[in-house]
Protein backbone atom coordinates (compact mmCIF):
# COMPACT_ATOMS: atom_id res chain seq x y z
CA UNK A 1 0.00 0.00 0.00
CA UNK A 2 2.75 2.53 0.99
CA UNK A 3 4.12 2.35 -2.95
CA UNK A 4 0.86 3.38 -4.34
CA UNK A 5 1.47 7.00 -2.88
CA UNK A 6 5.03 7.14 -3.44
CA UNK A 7 3.91 6.11 -7.45
CA UNK A 8 1.44 9.14 -7.55
CA UNK A 9 3.44 11.63 -5.98
CA UNK A 10 6.89 10.76 -8.94
CA UNK A 11 4.43 10.76 -11.53
CA UNK A 12 3.20 14.15 -10.77
CA UNK A 13 6.36 15.42 -9.64
CA UNK A 14 7.83 13.97 -13.06
CA UNK A 15 4.77 16.06 -15.15
CA UNK A 16 5.55 19.15 -13.04
CA UNK A 17 9.34 19.17 -13.95
CA UNK A 18 8.01 18.10 -17.87
CA UNK A 19 6.06 20.85 -18.29
CA UNK A 20 8.68 23.38 -16.42
CA UNK A 21 11.33 22.31 -19.17
CA UNK A 22 9.19 23.19 -21.83
CA UNK A 23 9.41 26.95 -21.22
CA UNK A 24 7.20 27.63 -24.33
CA UNK A 25 5.09 24.76 -26.07
CA UNK A 26 5.77 26.66 -29.45
CA UNK A 27 9.29 26.71 -28.77
CA UNK A 28 9.60 30.02 -29.27
CA UNK A 29 12.35 32.67 -29.03
CA UNK A 30 11.91 35.55 -26.58
CA UNK A 31 14.20 38.84 -27.22
CA UNK A 32 17.72 38.59 -25.54
CA UNK A 33 21.02 41.02 -25.46
CA UNK A 34 23.63 38.33 -27.07
CA UNK A 35 27.41 39.22 -26.01
CA UNK A 36 29.34 38.86 -28.88
CA UNK A 37 33.32 38.07 -28.51
CA UNK A 38 35.14 39.25 -31.42
CA UNK A 39 38.49 36.79 -31.87
CA UNK A 40 41.16 36.93 -34.90
CA UNK A 41 39.09 35.99 -37.11
CA UNK A 42 35.61 34.65 -35.98
CA UNK A 43 33.02 35.59 -33.86
CA UNK A 44 32.17 33.61 -30.59
CA UNK A 45 29.03 33.21 -28.44
CA UNK A 46 26.72 34.21 -31.72
CA UNK A 47 24.10 31.42 -31.41
CA UNK A 48 22.38 30.50 -34.61
CA UNK A 49 19.00 32.18 -34.04
CA UNK A 50 17.75 34.82 -31.74
CA UNK A 51 14.02 36.30 -31.43
CA UNK A 52 12.62 39.56 -32.94
CA UNK A 53 13.97 42.59 -30.61
CA UNK A 54 17.18 40.76 -29.65
CA UNK A 55 20.11 42.53 -29.58
CA UNK A 56 23.98 42.34 -30.14
CA UNK A 57 26.97 43.46 -28.59
CA UNK A 58 30.71 43.50 -29.03
CA UNK A 59 33.69 42.81 -26.89
CA UNK A 60 37.04 42.41 -29.36
CA UNK A 61 39.04 40.36 -27.12
CA UNK A 62 41.86 40.66 -30.20
CA UNK A 63 45.24 42.26 -28.95
CA UNK A 64 46.59 44.14 -32.20
CA UNK A 65 43.10 44.15 -34.68
CA UNK A 66 39.84 46.20 -34.36
CA UNK A 67 36.79 44.23 -35.75
CA UNK A 68 33.35 45.01 -36.36
CA UNK A 69 30.05 43.11 -37.19
CA UNK A 70 28.11 44.71 -40.21
CA UNK A 71 24.90 43.55 -40.04
CA UNK A 72 23.39 43.02 -43.47
CA UNK A 73 19.73 41.76 -44.77
CA UNK A 74 19.67 38.76 -47.27
CA UNK A 75 16.12 38.88 -49.08
CA UNK A 76 14.28 35.96 -48.08
CA UNK A 77 14.31 35.04 -52.11
CA UNK A 78 17.84 34.26 -51.78
CA UNK A 79 19.00 30.84 -50.51
CA UNK A 80 22.70 31.02 -50.70
CA UNK A 81 24.84 30.82 -47.56
CA UNK A 82 26.48 33.98 -46.43
CA UNK A 83 29.96 32.35 -47.16
CA UNK A 84 28.77 31.79 -51.20
CA UNK A 85 27.49 35.72 -50.84
CA UNK A 86 30.85 36.40 -50.15
CA UNK A 87 32.30 35.01 -52.88
CA UNK A 88 30.47 36.58 -55.28
CA UNK A 89 31.26 39.82 -57.43
CA UNK A 90 30.34 42.88 -57.18
CA UNK A 91 27.80 42.63 -60.08
CA UNK A 92 26.53 39.06 -59.08
CA UNK A 93 25.87 40.44 -55.29
CA UNK A 94 24.12 43.68 -56.62
CA UNK A 95 21.65 41.80 -58.85
CA UNK A 96 20.67 39.51 -55.31
CA UNK A 97 21.41 42.14 -52.56
CA UNK A 98 19.48 45.36 -52.87
CA UNK A 99 21.61 48.59 -51.99
CA UNK A 100 20.33 49.27 -48.94
CA UNK A 101 22.46 50.22 -45.31
CA UNK A 102 23.51 47.80 -43.29
CA UNK A 103 20.98 47.11 -39.98
CA UNK A 104 23.37 47.40 -37.55
CA UNK A 105 27.26 47.78 -37.22
CA UNK A 106 29.20 47.46 -34.21
CA UNK A 107 33.19 48.50 -34.02
CA UNK A 108 35.31 47.46 -31.52
CA UNK A 109 39.13 48.43 -30.76
CA UNK A 110 41.86 45.85 -29.58
CA UNK A 111 40.83 44.53 -26.31
CA UNK A 112 37.87 46.50 -25.95
CA UNK A 113 34.04 46.19 -25.35
CA UNK A 114 32.32 47.34 -28.78
CA UNK A 115 30.10 50.39 -29.65
CA UNK A 116 27.16 51.31 -32.06
CA UNK A 117 28.39 53.14 -35.29
CA UNK A 118 24.80 52.20 -37.18
CA UNK A 119 21.92 51.40 -35.16
CA UNK A 120 21.90 50.15 -31.40
CA UNK A 121 22.44 46.05 -32.51
CA UNK A 122 18.96 45.45 -32.22
CA UNK A 123 17.26 43.18 -34.60
CA UNK A 124 13.50 44.25 -35.13
CA UNK A 125 12.77 42.85 -38.41
CA UNK A 126 12.66 38.63 -38.78
CA UNK A 127 14.93 36.91 -41.04
CA UNK A 128 18.41 36.04 -42.62
CA UNK A 129 21.14 38.39 -41.40
CA UNK A 130 25.15 38.41 -42.58
CA UNK A 131 27.10 39.37 -40.16
CA UNK A 132 30.41 40.46 -41.72
CA UNK A 133 33.97 41.63 -40.48
CA UNK A 134 34.94 44.25 -43.73
CA UNK A 135 38.32 45.38 -41.74
CA UNK A 136 41.67 44.60 -43.70
CA UNK A 137 43.61 42.53 -42.07
CA UNK A 138 46.57 44.41 -40.13
CA UNK A 139 44.99 47.83 -40.77
CA UNK A 140 46.08 50.26 -37.79
CA UNK A 141 43.03 50.29 -35.30
CA UNK A 142 43.71 54.26 -34.83
CA UNK A 143 43.43 54.89 -38.51
CA UNK A 144 40.39 52.65 -38.36
CA UNK A 145 38.56 54.46 -36.01
CA UNK A 146 39.80 57.78 -36.70
CA UNK A 147 38.60 57.55 -40.25
CA UNK A 148 35.36 60.15 -41.39
CA UNK A 149 33.06 60.51 -43.29
CA UNK A 150 30.11 58.14 -44.71
CA UNK A 151 30.19 54.72 -45.43
CA UNK A 152 33.30 52.16 -44.09
CA UNK A 153 37.04 53.96 -43.42
CA UNK A 154 39.38 53.56 -46.32
CA UNK A 155 42.33 52.23 -44.53
CA UNK A 156 45.69 50.61 -45.51
CA UNK A 157 45.63 47.00 -44.84
CA UNK A 158 45.60 43.38 -46.54
CA UNK A 159 42.24 41.82 -47.72
CA UNK A 160 38.95 41.93 -45.46
CA UNK A 161 39.05 39.85 -42.62
CA UNK A 162 36.04 38.03 -43.55
CA UNK A 163 38.43 36.24 -46.25
CA UNK A 164 39.88 34.50 -42.89
CA UNK A 165 36.48 33.28 -41.91
CA UNK A 166 35.45 36.23 -39.74
CA UNK A 167 31.59 36.07 -40.61
CA UNK A 168 28.64 34.08 -39.73
CA UNK A 169 24.51 33.76 -40.18
CA UNK A 170 22.13 35.11 -38.37
CA UNK A 171 18.44 33.56 -38.40
CA UNK A 172 15.94 36.14 -36.24
CA UNK A 173 12.50 34.68 -35.84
Amino acid sequence: MRTRPVLVVAAATGALLLAACGDDDDGALEPTTVEVRAVDYGFEGLPERVAAGSTLTLTNESDDEAHEIVALHIPDDVDLSVEELLDLSDEELSELIPDEPPVAVLVAPPGEDGFAAVGDGTFADPGRYALVCFIPIGADPEAFLAAEGDGPPDVDGGPPHFTEGMFAELVVE
